[in-house]
């Protein structure tokens, strides 16, 4: 999706998530899917989350009742962050066969809006998934962030019921399909 149609999608994405429509539809459309892990969050080292709704840490297992964390760029307004997904808004990401949900910021520093986490990638909406890599290590970690890096399908408000490969993104061997 390049940016102009990502504010639609973002407008759907907060009406649905705030009741404004009462179905919740799916949208598929491409985003930039990079990921981060447990050696490269903020802070480092850690599996700290900013917008907790499923998890009190990053992590999930990517099924629909435990999605795995997804981060969202972000823009600072008076001092808040308001995420581009607000909290709680789940994908699925069929080249994963994972369900993601929001709970995280994507860019640091007094502006991220001026990072790639919230202006995007070549015009298509970028999302940054956890794939932990605690148990597995630095370099694990790094080759599966690698591996999965690109522009992809996504859903947005998908029901449950898809094709899912349970486990922690890295551990269960960064398989894409």
């Amino acid at each position: 999706m390049k940016l102009g149609q990502y504010f639609g999608v973002f407008a759907f994405a907060v009406c649905t998530a705030f009741g404004a429509g009462s179905a919740l539809a799916e949208q598929q459309f491409s985003a930039y899917l990079t990921g981060y892990s447990y050696w490269d969050n903020t802070p480092r080292g850690s599996s700290q989350i900013a917008r907790p709704v499923v998890h009190r840490q990053a992590g999930g297992s990517g099924t629909y009742r435990d999605p795995v964390t997804l981060a969202v760029g972000h823009v600072k307004h008076g001092g808040r962050s308001v995420m581009d997904f607000p909290a709680g808004t789940r994908f699925y990401i069929p080249r994963l066969q994972k369900y993601a949900i929001v709970e995280d910021l994507c860019g640091d520093g007094n502006s991220p809006q001026n990072g790639p986490c919230h202006s995007g990638y070549n015009g298509f909406v970028w999302l940054d998934i956890y794939v932990d890599g605690k148990n597995a290590g630095g370099q694990a970690a790094n080759r599966c962030m690698r591996s999965l890096t690109g522009v992809q399908t996504v859903i947005i408000n998908p029901g449950p019921g898809r094709r899912v490969q349970s486990g922690p993104i890295t551990e269960s061997g960064c398989r894409l399909f």
